[in-house]
C-alpha cells in the first residue's frame, strides 16, 4: 500500500475563505500598527536590579511578555463597543493549545475566527526567533480535517529592549517595546518557507525564516498534502509512521 492508494477525507473550505483570511490579517495588522503609532507599545518591567535587565539573555524571557501585551492590546480594542476593527471577541488560550489567542471579527453579517500564534523576535538580535516551531504535525493536520475553514495566523512581533532609570525608585526599569509586526495565514505560506523537524512527538512544523515569508495560494486539501509530503520526506519518518497517525486521527477512510 502507498500514499496514492488511500481514500482520504478531503476537507473543503468555504468559497470566500481567501477573502476572509485577508480581512482578518488586515485587521490584526491594523490593530498592532495603531498601538505602535499611538505609543501603546511599551512593556515596563520594574525590578530591583541597579544595573537593569540582563540584555544578553533578554530574548529568552521576551515571549511571554510580548504575548501578554498582544492579548491586552486586542482585549482593549474588544472592550470598545462598535470598534472600527470589527473585533467582537477575544479569548486567551491555555499554554498547551496550538494558538495563544483566538479572535473573532464580524464581516458581512457573519463572524470569522482566527487562531493566533504569537511569536516574539528581537529586532537587534539577527537570529532571535528566526526559525520558530509553529505546532506539531499531527495536531495541525487534524485541525484542518476537523474544520476545513480553520484559520491559523502566525503573528510575528519584533521588539527591542532597553533600560531607563525610574525617577521614583532610582532603580533601572526594563522597557520592552514592540516595534514591528507581520501576520501570516499558515495555510498560504510557501512550501519553501515551511520545514518539518522530526524532533518532539510527531514532529514540528517550522518557518525557515519568519522575517521573510512568501505566499502561495492553495486549498485546505492542498495544504494537508503539503504537510504530508514534508513529513514523508523526512529521513526519520516512514510511510508506516504516517499511516499510524492517519488512522489514529481519522485522516483516511477505512
Amino acid at each position: 500500500m502507498e500514499y496514492k492508494d488511500l481514500i482520504f477525507k478531503i476537507p473543503i473550505e468555504m468559497l470566500d475563505y481567501e477573502e476572509c483570511s485577508k480581512f482578518v490579517i488586515e485587521k490584526i495588522e491594523q490593530i498592532i500598527k495603531d498601538a505602535i503609532d499611538t505609543e501603546n507599545n511599551k512593556i515596563v518591567i520594574n525590578t530591583n536590579l541597579k544595573l537593569g535587565l540582563p540584555m544578553e539573555n533578554i530574548n529568552k524571557i521576551a515571549g511571554p511578555f510580548v504575548e501578554a501585551w498582544a492579548y491586552e492590546t486586542f482585549n482593549s480594542v474588544n472592550s470598545q463597543i462598535g470598534n472600527k476593527y470589527l473585533l467582537i471577541n477575544v479569548e486567551s488560550q491555555q499554554r498547551l493549545n496550538m494558538a495563544d489567542i483566538v479572535l473573532q471579527f464580524k464581516r458581512n453579517d457573519k463572524s470569522i475566527t482566527g487562531s493566533v500564534d504569537v511569536k516574539a523576535t528581537a529586532e537587534d538580535i539577527i537570529s532571535s526567533g528566526k526559525s520558530p516551531n509553529i505546532t506539531s504535525f499531527s495536531r495541525i493536520r487534524t485541525a484542518y480535517i476537523e474544520d476545513p475553514d480553520y484559520m491559523f495566523i502566525i503573528l510575528s512581533l519584533k521588539h527591542k529592549v532597553y533600560s531607563q532609570k525610574n525617577s521614583k525608585t532610582l532603580l533601572m526599569d526594563g522597557v520592552m517595546e514592540v516595534v514591528n509586526y507581520n501576520a501570516y495565514d499558515l495555510k498560504y505560506i510557501s512550501s519553501s518557507d515551511i520545514s518539518y523537524n522530526p524532533a518532539l512527538g510527531t514532529g514540528q512544523i517550522q518557518i525557515r525564516d519568519i522575517h521573510y515569508v512568501s505566499y502561495e495560494k492553495r486549498t485546505t486539501w492542498e495544504f494537508c498534502q503539503l504537510l504530508d509530503a514534508k513529513y514523508l520526506k523526512s529521513a526519520k519518518r516512514t510511510f508506516d509512521d504516517w499511516y499510524k497517525e492517519a488512522k489514529k486521527y481519522k485522516w483516511v477512510k477505512e
